[in-house]
């Protein structure tokens, strides 16, 4: 078993070390959200965040991805300290977040819904127009590099399957040069056909060299897809541990605090 001493204070960053937050806080009022938590995410791997619902994983993740400003600690990435005042400037450091509702427009087609906010254009000054064949042909490269059976990128949105959605919201995401991707319950909705497709996603997102932090509450898919395993309660990092020398059950006690990390 790995040593967890590193759960309450993560070690110095090393070349292998994207993502550190140490002794990150947050408090909306009289509610202590984070007390003190402290995550490393290394390069390339898809590291899994779980706990009970209050546990803080929530408002950890919207720390990092630029949501909140956290009262106190610090977050690293590549080896610098970053601040990030909004979701705009963490996806300028290449921190994309792919959120529970997806945050895609349903009436749009696919390609709008990539460049939705980031359009491609063409022409000078006041005479630019849109270049629909760049962002429809860019959109559909980024989307048939990970997903099999893509739907075209000319169907709205609101036509799209479950799975298909969800592999729209991980390639937009992905296709913005990210260095990390973080997934909330990504297929908390789907039914198993879809569900493997997603992770088939997720597993070439990872495979492509992008890190991903997966927040999700099926034990089973953590240990299917993660290399490593960060456990929150009361608003801390209790416990870390590499997936393939831990199980669901003792996640399940580092959760609810039968097992001491």
């Amino acid at each position: 078993m790995t040593d967890t001493s590193a759960a309450a204070t993560p070690t110095k960053a090393g070349s292998d070390i994207i993502l550190s937050a140490t002794d990150i806080t947050k408090s909306f009022g009289g509610v202590h959200a984070l007390k003190g938590a402290s995550i490393q995410m290394r390069r390339g791997e898809i590291t899994a965040l779980i706990g009970d619902n209050g546990a803080g994983k929530s408002t950890l993740v919207r720390c990092l991805s630029g949501v909140h400003r956290p009262d106190s600690g610090t977050i690293r990435l590549d080896g610098e300290d970053v601040t990030f005042e909004t979701p705009n400037l963490a996806r300028k450091h290449g921190i994309e977040t792919v959120h529970q509702n997806l945050a895609l427009v349903e009436e749009l087609a696919v390609w709008q819904n990539f460049f939705l906010g980031r359009e491609i254009t063409r022409g000078f000054g006041p005479f630019r127009t849109l270049d629909r064949k760049q962002m429809k042909a860019t959109a559909s490269t980024q989307l048939g590099n990970l997903a099999v059976n893509a739907p075209p990128v000319s169907n709205r949105v609101r036509r799209l399957s479950g799975g298909q959605r969800q592999a729209v919201a991980i390639a937009r995401a992905a296709g913005w040069g990210s260095k990390i991707v973080i997934m909330d319950e990504p297929t908390a909705a789907l039914g198993v056909q879809e569900t493997a497709r997603v992770e088939n996603v997720i597993n070439t997102l990872r495979d492509s060299g992008v890190t991903v932090l997966l927040i999700s509450h099926n034990f089973e898919q953590v240990m299917r897809l993660s290399n490593h395993v960060w456990v929150m309660r009361g608003g801390l990092a209790v416990a870390e541990r590499r997936t393939t020398e831990t199980s669901g059950d003792e996640l399940v006690a580092l959760i609810t605090g039968a097992k001491a990390a």
